[in-house]
């Protein structure tokens, strides 16, 4: 029996080995992917040792291969359902972002809990927190994105954990750690930006201390 965190992974493991085949990558070791993924190597082979994904130590993994068993694992027409939890400018854009439909993903609802943003009968329905545990459970919700304030962020992610969320991806500026039961991706956009602003400012300096 496969947990909701082990299928979170997958996710990211599909996501990230379609990247690196697209750059034209063949084969990929358990490093690359938990360097990347900032999870343990371990983990990762733990994992694909359960989903009956083989490699090797001199090898690695060829990533077609894997990427055809974890097609198999999800079912290739299978539709990845998600929820957005905070309904505001990052929730809203999320929402009606469109790039998510190419890679099998649609957000279908909403949750808030400013009445001024429910709306029940948008293309997107937006509902009231009050009804997300009924929601997931109804719908088999296995993925939510948490765009809530900063205040609200350790109790809606203690709200998706009783309601059986397996993961969240996060984008809030408060930093919260995986376990058995869910696997949370973190995004600090604002720190993403800052950094991404230094390595611009400073690009010299870096290069110089990498050549050193």
């Amino acid at each position: 029996m496969k947990n909701k965190s082990q299928i979170f992974r997958l996710l990211n493991y599909k996501n990230l080995l379609k990247q690196l085949k697209a750059l034209g990558f063949k084969k990929v070791f358990s490093d690359n992917i938990s360097d990347t993924l900032e999870i343990s190597s371990s983990l990762v082979r733990k994992d694909f040792g359960t989903f009956g994904i083989t490699g090797n130590r001199k090898g690695g993994y060829d990533i077609e291969t894997v990427l055809n068993k974890i097609d198999d694992i999800l079912g290739k027409d299978e539709v990845q359902r998600v929820i957005v939890v905070g309904v505001g400018r990052i929730g809203q854009a999320l929402m009606h972002y469109n790039g998510f439909s190419n890679e099998g993903i649609e957000i279908i609802a909403g949750f808030d809990t400013d009445s001024n943003r429910i709306d029940e009968k948008a293309e997107i329905p937006v509902y009231s927190i009050d009804k997300l545990s009924d929601y997931v459970h109804n719908n088999k919700i296995q993925i939510a994105i948490m765009s809530v304030p900063k205040l609200a962020a350790k109790h809606t992610v203690e709200i998706l954990e009783q309601c059986g969320i397996g993961g969240v991806l996060n984008f809030t500026s408060m930093k919260f750690k995986s376990h058995d039961e869910m696997t949370i991706n973190n995004i600090d956009i604002v720190n993403e930006l800052e950094n991404l602003i230094y390595q611009v400012n400073n690009r010299e300096e870096i290069q110089d201390n990498n050549q050193n």
